[in-house]
């Protein structure tokens, strides 16, 4: 398909695509959900889950598959831009003494999936495990993408549910993006190790090592620079803001850090003034409704949920999702009681952290390109994605309820 074929069919494909998510969005807002979770589910939907299944022509005529590196190279664009957008609000949202808690909670959120998704592949793998990957590998790959938590889908709840600058919402957020810092890391090791290589996870160590230090030492004064000063107008404070991520991403993308990890970066280290949020609040509404639902189709594409048919891997894929759940939410939960949280907080905190659905969509697309996941797999842990992130606002909403009930009893105590 020529260039010249495929531009009409990208520009129908993103029209359906956007109609769809607001249709979706428009249903799922009745019971509560945010429009970040109805873009996922319409991806799914959009692909040969349903209208593959229902409709296959239609769906081959809208998704031919020569778009599908269209789609992926836009919604990677529209990934760079939230995750900048996430780690500007991050940096307003961060709280003092926070550290510590912050730190133990995203341990027991990495170690308890990534031991409980190892041992789950070791003992019942077979039906998912890909023809010619390792055992080991694929345990790896399953144990890190349970570990991931969504940030960028964290950040979002939080800020749709009005809870930044809470307790819970600045913990959570502070431990979600250590949680991805270090699964990402873990996620370039085992890839290392599919190929056979150790070469490319010293590049991203490496890598990592001079990003890190240039962002600390150079990162807030080039920001700084580019926001502060008089002789920039507007329009080139924004195309230099654009021209800075999309440097930064090439950048991590190289050493295999990823591009939203070099967007966030660039994010916390712009400087707090009224001059970047007129940029955060020009870019974030394009990225937001634009963007990102080609990148959730584009998962969804690749999504097959009639492959749960096989009893085998629906047993698995049941497994996986109790594991995830108990993993992350029961790990994040108690080590923040631990740590001297209240329950409420905690409960929070394990509820938010266990949403997974935007980074595990990433980790998973990355694994399937590096060819250590089949479909099989890759449906399984889709599915993981959309269960822990669906159930994220019903379970928050259910915490505040027991909450408010359990207050007026609190206050009677109190009195007798």
């Amino acid at each position: 398909m020529t260039p010249t074929e495929l531009a009409p069919r990208f520009f129908i494909a993103v029209a359906v695509i956007l109609l769809f998510c607001k249709l979706i969005a428009w249903l799922l807002g009745k019971v509560g959900q945010p429009p970040v979770v109805s873009e996922m589910l319409a991806g799914v939907l959009l692909g040969p889950s349903l209208l593959g299944l229902l409709l296959p022509g239609v769906q081959g005529s809208l998704f031919p598959p020569a778009l599908y590196p269209v789609l992926y190279v836009v919604g990677q664009v529209g990934l760079v831009l939230f995750m900048f957008q996430a780690g500007y609000a991050f940096k307003s949202h961060r709280t003092p003494r926070l550290a510590g808690t912050a730190g133990a909670v995203s341990l027991a959120g990495i170690t308890a999936p990534l031991i409980l998704g190892v041992l789950l592949v070791l003992v019942a793998g077979g039906p998912v495990r890909k023809e010619g990957v390792s055992t080991g590998v694929t345990a790896a790959f399953v144990g890190v993408a349970l570990a991931i938590t969504a940030f960028p889908m964290l950040a979002r709840i939080i800020t749709e549910r009005g809870q930044a600058g809470t307790r819970h919402g600045s913990l959570s957020l502070a431990s979600g993006a250590m949680d991805d810092l270090v699964a990402w890391i873990m996620l370039a090791v085992v890839l290392a190790f599919a190929s056979g290589e150790s070469g490319p996870a010293l590049v991203t160590a490496g890598g990592a090592v001079i990003f890190g230090l240039v962002m600390w030492l150079a990162g807030p004064r080039v920001a700084r620079a580019l926001m502060s000063s008089d002789r920039i107008a507007e329009r080139g404070r924004l195309l230099g803001t654009v021209a800075l991520l999309f440097l930064v991403a090439w950048y991590t993308d190289e050493i295999g850090l990823y591009a939203v990890f070099g967007a966030f970066a660039v994010g916390v280290v712009m400087p707090r003034h009224e001059r970047t949020d007129r940029v955060v609040e020009t870019l974030s509404p394009v990225a937001t409704a634009v963007f990102l639902p080609l990148f959730f189709t584009f998962s969804g594409l690749r999504t097959e949920f009639g492959l749960l048919s096989d009893p085998a891997v629906l047993l698995f894929a049941v497994v996986c999702v109790t594991a995830a759940i108990v993993g992350k939410f029961g790990a994040c939960w108690g080590a923040a009681r631990l740590r001297g949280e209240t329950n409420g907080v905690s409960l929070r905190v394990g509820a938010l952290m266990n949403a997974r659905g935007l980074m595990q969509l990433i980790a998973l697309n990355v694994g399937l390109e590096a060819g250590v996941v089949n479909s099989s797999l890759f449906t399984v842990l889709v599915l993981v994605a959309l269960v822990t992130t669906i159930m994220t606002t019903p379970l928050l909403s259910f915490i505040e309820r027991r909450e408010r009930r359990a207050e007026p009893v609190r206050e009677k105590l109190a009195v007798n």
